[in-house]
């Protein structure tokens, strides 16, 4: 008789990274929800081009009226933004056209605790519940 195999799920910290492209598909409340979907699991969400700032202040808000004492904590974010001569191509930089986009790392504020935080660097300490 064979034996019934039991799978567990590996230990660790989950890491959602998330295109622009996908972000650009989707309305602002539904990359809040995506986010916060994801925080809520237990994962760090990294954004690769970040939020504007009305979705930033949207999202706090709405983690705001979600946090739990008993289930959930709310979120640590840390945004990494580029520099005005990184964005966009030179027309774009004359027009006075600057790219918004910037790095974003998210996560459930009783896992993740910013240590360091400049222009070329975000580091982290990502602890499992």
């Amino acid at each position: 008789m064979a034996k019934a195999t039991e799978k567990t799920e590996p230990s660790g910290v989950r890491i959602d990274l998330i295109s622009g492209d996908r972000l650009d598909r989707l309305a602002s409340m539904e990359k809040i929800r995506l986010i916060l979907d994801g925080v809520h699991e237990g994962n760090i969400v990294i954004l690769e081009r970040g939020l504007s700032p009305d979705e930033e202040s949207k999202l706090i808000e709405v983690t705001m009226s979600e946090i739990s004492p008993d289930e959930f904590n709310g979120i640590e974010i840390e945004s990494y933004p580029r520099t005005r001569t990184d964005s966009g191509s030179l027309l774009d930089r004359l027009m006075g056209r600057t790219n918004e986009g910037k790095l974003t790392v998210i996560g459930p504020a009783n896992q993740i605790e910013t240590l360091h935080k400049d222009e070329q660097l975000i580091s982290a300490l990502v602890t499992q519940r």
